[in-house]
């Protein structure tokens, strides 16, 4: 439990941390941008009183060198000046194709308004000229770069989050694998005891059908051990009749089910051979089949059907229980997801893994309604017989 705390205080604090450190670059920008933009106000200013000597110079008064060089310097700001008496506009730091037509020039207008107030130069307090100007490039970049640099951030930090979920899942991936092995181990051992047990049952005078029916449980015990032991390893894919598989397991399910859950199986009459391994096969149709009886309360309609195309075998298992909402359906094939007040949320992550890991299939949830059903899709990839 501490451990989770900490774990909790250093992910909390590093998130605080994260944000207040983006939280004084963007504050920082915005205070540089700002002294920016004074800069190239004030040195608009300086060029619209050197523009205005230029323009209407005194009579006789020759111009400095100083005003005809402030005049000439500025070519970085773009700028409109329109000239009250003709009706006409001179632009400076600007590509001819932006202001060829007036529309072009009454839109770039407005566009500058929104940057810097437009300066007048009048004459005997009449206006003579308005100058419109806007940002610079190097004004024009800085605007764009927070966004820049918060989409770097945000790369970063969601290469960082994959990285700790796909380790994070890893871990989980060897945590179950390391399980199933050990819970393998320890049912092995009272099951060779009980294998024992029952040669001396057959030496005794006991009901035949007793020690056979014990039989069947000690041979279920078997196979389970046998499946856990699997997982966390490669198990070997055989040709198997994919029919005649589903077939046993949907039996030996329905022997042992509720009279109240009526099975439909729908199986084609022909052999369809897959790469399969049998056990860890049965033991996702088991998965699937206990999870649709819990849903539906013990009480309902479940149907097995198969199909078949060109490449893929198709296998559909659907029951009449309460549904899934849409927003779950990738999430139950998650380890740990459950909905159930006692589950462990095991059973449709390991469907998954023994379908998609193992036998290079696809399942996932093909419809499900509220209180109507829901049907899964298996998918694998046929072999010739």
């Amino acid at each position: 439990m501490l451990y989770l705390k900490e774990r909790s205080f250093a992910r909390w604090f590093v998130t605080i941390a994260s944000l207040v450190i983006v939280g004084l670059f963007l504050w920082n920008v915005s205070i540089f941008f700002e002294r920016i933009k004074e800069e190239e106000k004030n040195k608009m200013e300086i060029w619209v009183n050197a523009f205005t000597e230029v323009s209407t110079p005194n009579s006789g008064t020759s111009l400095s060198n100083n005003v005809i060089e402030i005049f000439s310097s500025n070519t970085t700001t773009p700028m409109l000046v329109y000239s009250v008496g003709d009706n006409s506009y001179n632009s400076r730091n600007i590509e001819e194709d932006k202001v060829n037509t007036l529309e072009k020039k009454l839109a770039l207008i407005e566009e500058f308004k929104k940057q810097y107030q437009p300066i007048e130069i009048k004459d005997d307090n009449e206006t003579i000229n308005i100058v419109y100007y806007g940002y610079s490039d190097t004004l024009k970049r800085l605007t764009y770069f927070p966004a820049f640099v918060i989409f770097i951030i945000i790369l970063f930090l969601s290469i960082i989050y994959y990285f700790h979920i796909t380790s994070k899942s890893e871990e989980q991936s060897l945590l179950w694998a390391g399980m199933a092995k050990e819970t393998a181990h320890q049912i092995g051992t009272p099951l060779s005891s009980l294998v024992g047990w029952i040669e001396i049952l057959k030496s005794e005078d006991i009901n035949p059908d007793y020690v056979q029916e014990i039989q069947k449980d000690i041979n279920r015990l078997q196979t389970i051990t046998d499946r856990f032991s699997k997982i966390g390893s490669v198990p070997n894919l055989t040709p198997t009749n994919l029919v005649q598989a589903t077939l046993e397991t949907s039996q030996y399910l329905q022997i042992r089910t509720s009279k109240l859950v009526q099975f439909d199986v729908d199986l084609p009459n022909h052999s369809i051979f897959v790469n399969l391994n049998e056990q860890l096969f049965s033991w996702t149709i088991e998965n699937l089949v206990k999870n649709a009886i819990d849903a539906m309360k013990g009480k309902g309609m479940l149907k097995i059907e198969m199909r078949e195309d060109a490449q893929w075998v198709l296998l559909y298992i659907s029951d009449t229980g309460k549904g899934i909402p849409k927003s779950d359906f990738k999430k139950i094939f998650k380890p740990g997801f459950t909905t159930k007040k006692r589950g462990w949320g095991l059973g449709l992550s390991l469907v998954k893994r023994i379908i998609e890991t193992y036998h290079k299939g696809k399942v996932r949830v093909l419809k499900s309604e509220l209180n109507q059903g829901t049907c899964f899709e298996i998918k694998l990839k046929k072999i010739k017989s």
